[in-house]
């Protein structure tokens, strides 16, 4: 198939679509959402939380959280103790069951098929990186990206320079499609926070009174945690797992681990 990039070992696409394209030539996929679902679940994980992602505007997702004991998340501008808001969740109290419904990162975690999957976003790329890489050595990085008013995907800057934070952190060969996020993360790297909130949907953030949200999105390689999602909820990979050793970190031969 043309559009697996089955030939290499990093891979790189947008959305559902992509997704699906290139599931099946995967070990493992890292859903990216940075502003703003991936960035709230690295927020709430590192906590000591867990969370579900759940469909966006689905009148269930009440129920669901009864079912589940779990808190729901409202959307930004809605009245509620926890929202999309990364800002919201910095003192979710450990433990704490979070039902997060997102438009964009929510619901590609729902479509994922049983494949290890991460989500991340820049504050956890470095550790994502290490984690998604000891699942195998094929792994998938897919932008989220926005959604115009009818609806349809919007690629955006923010995404792509995540999805590239990732990629850059993980060992193997690179399609082009993963080269090109990596080259995009490396030139904005210096000035992450100017370019997130200067982006459109940082100014659009910014306009609606969560510029904060986009700050805290902005600091790169600042948290530990790597959310995965284990049966139908996100995790810390870094405390569930025993830690990974990168093959240029293994002990040498007759050495004890």
């Amino acid at each position: 198939m043309y559009f697996d990039q089955a030939e290499y070992d990093l891979k790189c696409e947008w959305g559902l679509g992509g997704l699906l394209a290139l599931r099946e030539a995967s070990d493992a996929v890292v859903i990216v959402d940075v502003l703003s679902f991936s960035t709230a679940v690295d927020i709430a994980v590192s906590k000591g939380a867990s969370v579900f992602p759940y469909r966006w505007k689905d009148d269930s997702a009440r129920q669901f959280a009864a079912e589940k004991h779990a808190e729901l998340a409202t959307e930004r501008l809605a009245l509620g103790e926890y929202t999309l808001s990364p800002a919201s969740l910095r003192s979710i109290p450990p433990g704490t069951r979070l039902i997060l419904p997102s438009p964009n990162g929510s619901s590609l975690s729902l479509s994922t098929n049983g494949l290890p999957a991460f989500t991340a976003c820049l504050r956890n790329a470095p550790a994502v990186g290490r984690r998604a890489a000891s699942r195998g050595r094929r792994v998938a990085v897919i932008p989220a990206g926005e959604r115009w008013s009818d609806g349809t995907l919007r690629p955006c800057l923010e995404d792509l320079i995540g999805a590239g934070a990732v990629l850059a952190n993980l060992p193997g060969t690179l399609s082009p499609e993963a080269e090109m996020a990596v080259a995009e993360f490396m030139r904005f790297e210096k000035r992450l926070r100017e370019t997130l909130l200067d982006c459109a949907s940082g100014r659009e953030l910014i306009e609606k009174g969560f510029a904060l949200d986009v700050e805290l999105a902005s600091e790169c390689g600042v948290s530990e945690a790597a959310p995965v999602l284990a049966q139908d909820r996100f995790i810390d990979d870094s405390v569930s797992r025993s830690p990974v050793l990168m093959p240029q970190e293994s002990p040498a031969a007759g050495q004890n681990a």
